[in-house]
This record gives structure tokens, C-alpha cells and sequence, in this order.
């Protein structure tokens, strides 16, 4: 079993950052992706120090003003962040990660359309900050919610890839 840990859209709220680490850790993630708006690089650090020993990928979302103090940041620290889309394949499974475009209808009429087009196992994506699993075409389209909490109740994913068994757990 490949466990994943999913968050996206911290928006800077350190206690629920420090209550999703605290999570992934102790359900023993193999690594972690983040599907954007981590927003200011101290929200990064935070990320990385309690993951430490574990493989961070990202990818920037619409709030993540200040890309060169976060690049800056994960360089240092070993965290991969990337512009998305961003592909790549943990436990044998094609895995697209994005964070989202325009309104919430947009950003999933986007991701559905994507699933549908079948090169992707899996497909990540946050922006909308609301809980989504469904499977399209036997393929995986996960939103993990919104870590923050300003918009909904805070959550992240656990994922088993191999399984394609996704829970939410609320923080």
C-alpha cells in the first residue's frame, strides 16, 4: 500500500497546517501533495518541518503571490513545487495534480473533462474548497476540501493509490 496525504488551500492557517502534518504523520504517509494556495512561504516551512523525512510535492495555486520566496523555500528544504498542471506516477498510477481555474463550476467542468480524457489514474485538485470524490470512467477525481477553514469545514484526504480508496478527515 502507497498511502498519500492530500491537502490543498491553507491559506496560511498555520494551527490547521500543524493539525494535517500531525495527521499524515501518524497515519504514516509515504508523501504528501499539495494542490496549492499554500499562499506565504512560513505556511511551507511549517509544512516541511513536520514532514520531515517525508517527499512533499506541490503546486502553486491563484493565492500564491510571492512564487520566488516559495521556490526559494522549497529548494531549501527538499519540497518539490511546481507550476500546474504537474504529472507523476507513485505506486505505478498516472497521478494529475491541479489546483483549479475560474469559478468552482469551471474549475470541475476542467477536472471531469480531464478524467474523461483518460490518461490520468488520478486526478488532484483543489481552488474550489469543497470535498470532492467521485470516479469517472473508472478513473479518480479527488478534492481533498480546504484546509483552511474559511470557506468550509477544514479537511485533507488520505489516499491509498493502489486501492484508489480516498477518505476525508476533517481537521
Amino acid at each position: 500500500m502507497v498511502l498519500v496525504g492530500v491537502i490543498s488551500d491553507t491559506h496560511d492557517n498555520l494551527s490547521n497546517t500543524r493539525k494535517a502534518v500531525k495527521i499524515f504523520v501518524d497515519a504514516g504517509v509515504d508523501i504528501v501533495l499539495h494542490l496549492g494556495d499554500i499562499v506565504a512561504p512560513f505556511t511551507l516551512m511549517t509544512i516541511a518541518q513536520g514532514l520531515e523525512g517525508i517527499r512533499v510535492v506541490g503546486v502553486y495555486g491563484n493565492n500564491c503571490g510571492e512564487k520566488l520566496g516559495l521556490q526559494r523555500v522549497a529548494q531549501g528544504l527538499g519540497i518539490e513545487l511546481y507550476e500546474p498542471p504537474h504529472e507523476l506516477v507513485i505506486g505505478g498510477k498516472r497521478i494529475l495534480m491541479v489546483h483549479g481555474y475560474g469559478s468552482p463550476d469551471m474549475t470541475k467542468s476542467i477536472v471531469y473533462s480531464l478524467a474523461r480524457g483518460g490518461k490520468w489514474d488520478i486526478i488532484l485538485y483543489g481552488h474550489t474548497h469543497t470535498r470532492d470524490r467521485l470516479f469517472i470512467n473508472g478513473r479518480l477525481v479527488l478534492n481533498p476540501g480546504e484546509a483552511a477553514g474559511v470557506l468550509e469545514k477544514p479537511s485533507i484526504a488520505l489516499l491509498d493509490v493502489e486501492s484508489l480508496d480516498a477518505r476525508f478527515i476533517d481537521l
